[in-house]
């Protein structure tokens, strides 16, 4: 491996690494359950794909290489999913929304989750 591939492979390590730290810090920050989710789910997978995509490089075997897309494949597959099910279990337990929040479009709708569970507002 040249000097090149190792910057490349740092960079994109760096990357990862800071996008996990954003993450991190959306989860620390942000004033309500809805938005920490997004900022982890969204910021924390981008990071880890590209920490492993410089696995990946850095390895360069065909078995790392399956293991590193199998890998990135079920977090970008499980990710939404997850995110979207935490969101629903949040907005059934009548979580108090931000104060910034214009509006709640999915409140006394029939797909509300919480009105499914019969909770009141």
């Amino acid at each position: 491996m040249n000097e090149a591939w190792h910057a490349l492979v740092g960079i994109l390590a760096v990357l990862g690494a800071l996008f996990c730290v954003i993450a991190a810090i959306g989860v620390a920050r942000l004033p309500d359950a809805l938005t920490r989710m997004h900022a982890s789910s969204k910021a924390g997978t981008l990071g880890c794909g590209l920490i492993l995509a410089g696995v990946a490089l850095f390895h360069p075997q065909v078995d790392v290489l399956a293991r590193v897309i199998a890998a990135i494949l079920f977090l970008l597959l499980t990710t939404p999913v997850s995110a979207h099910m935490i969101g629903r279990a949040i907005h059934a337990s009548r979580e108090r929304l931000w104060s910034g929040t214009v509006r709640d479009e999915l409140r006394g709708t029939k797909d509300d989750p919480g009105e499914r569970l019969g909770r009141k507002h």
